[in-house]
């Protein structure tokens, strides 16, 4: 850790460090300051006062508090714009469903003008720690990586308006083709993705050739699967507000995700056995195939756990609120849990079966001209 802190701080001179610190600054002063931008009303909260407390309790004997505030303060853009207000709200112990609000913070307001104008709180506005931490990984990016921090960014923003462009031709179509379009879209990112960022060569479609095949192949076993079990045990009705069929909407987002940890194992064993190569060209093609296994077994594990804990962290806030509720474990468990440990089984068969594509197909086509 400490070496690995050490190189990076050798990477960083001090007015490096100083610019990025100064550049995340700047940001987030001009987002404090941008409240002309948005047609929402926003108030600020210049004062507090509290008001009554009340306890309330239910049938499963969860006890919580529920107390009642007056926000004083003023609008900041609008027509109303320096108009002074106050406004009632409530907020709980627990803040399941609402907010604290506290002094010195900006509020999303709704205006009503009738009887007299009064205005109630929609949300919190949290834009200044999004944009720090924008600029920051924007920063950090350039300093490091210097010119190649550019193609990073431009990879992320081009996949970013493409998958917004993907769901609304799926919006368009009321998800009749959601598979299909997802499936263009997970060609496509992983295509732009690699050519940014590896460029045009050998590496490139070596690691390209190995996760379109582990993911199509993955997707392929977990139909499979599916058709021989008849889907007993997912329960896809868990999947809350969804407006159209839920099983394609399910895959999709499993392809998306298995796409996404298939690429990086992929990236780093062709990476890693081209430089091998390169330094060993006398390697032959099961010596370059075996020392890729070897790689992928001292990623594989940190990387399905990795999936793990993002897939099933999510999901443990409503899994509480269901057992604080009188619900027994293995319904939490169905109702909240099991489509992310679906989705995580289902990362780690397309984990193990990059290994030994990513493994196989460097063998067979890396050169040991350093390409």
């Amino acid at each position: 850790m400490w070496t690995m802190a050490s190189k990076l701080m050798n990477k960083m001179t001090w007015i490096q460090i100083l610019a990025v610190i100064g550049f995340c600054l700047v940001a987030v002063l001009i987002t404090e300051h941008n409240d002309q931008l948005y047609s929402e009303p926003i108030f600020q909260v210049t004062k507090v006062a509290k008001g009554k407390v009340t306890k309330m309790s239910d049938e499963f004997h969860n006890v919580d508090y529920y107390h009642q505030q007056v926000l004083f303060g003023h609008l900041t853009n609008g027509k109303y714009a320096g108009k002074k207000m106050k406004i009632q709200n409530a907020y709980s112990n627990s803040g399941a469903m609402d907010h604290q609000y506290k002094v010195g913070q900006k509020l999303f307001i709704s205006l009503h003008t009738k009887p007299k104008l009064h205005a109630t709180v929609n949300d919190l506005k949290r834009d200044a720690p999004i944009v720090f931490l924008l600029a920051l990984a924007v920063s950090l990016l350039f300093v490091i990586l210097k010119l190649r921090g550019v193609t990073v960014i431009g990879s992320i923003v081009i996949n970013t308006l493409l998958f917004w462009a993907a769901v609304k031709i799926d919006h368009h179509n009321n998800g009749a083709a959601v598979i299909p379009i997802f499936s263009v879209l997970a060609v496509i990112f992983c295509f732009i993705t690699l050519f940014l960022v590896m460029g045009w060569n050998r590496k490139m479609l070596v690691t390209l050739s190995a996760v379109l095949a582990a993911t199509a192949l993955t997707i392929l076993l977990t139909l499979l699967v599916f058709g021989v079990t008849h889907e007993k045990g997912m329960y896809y009705e868990s999947m809350q507000y969804v407006t159209q069929l839920p099983k394609p909407l399910f895959l999709a987002e499993v392809l998306i995700g298995v796409l996404g940890a298939v690429m990086d194992e992929a990236t780093d064993i062709v990476a890693s056995l081209a430089t091998l190569k390169q330094e060993r060209p006398q390697l032959s093609k099961l010596q370059v195939f075996n020392s890729g296994r070897q790689i992928g077994k001292s990623i594989m594990g940190p990387l399905i756990n990795v999936l793990f804990f993002i897939f099933m962290a999510e999901t443990i806030p409503m899994t509480l609120l269901y057992l604080k509720n009188g619900n027994t474990w293995k319904y939490s468990f169905s109702m909240n849990m099991s489509l992310g440990m679906t989705s995580s089984l289902i990362s780690g068969i397309g984990i193990v079966l990059t290994v030994i594509l990513s493994s196989l197909f460097a063998g067979l086509w890396i050169k040991g001209d350093g390409r």
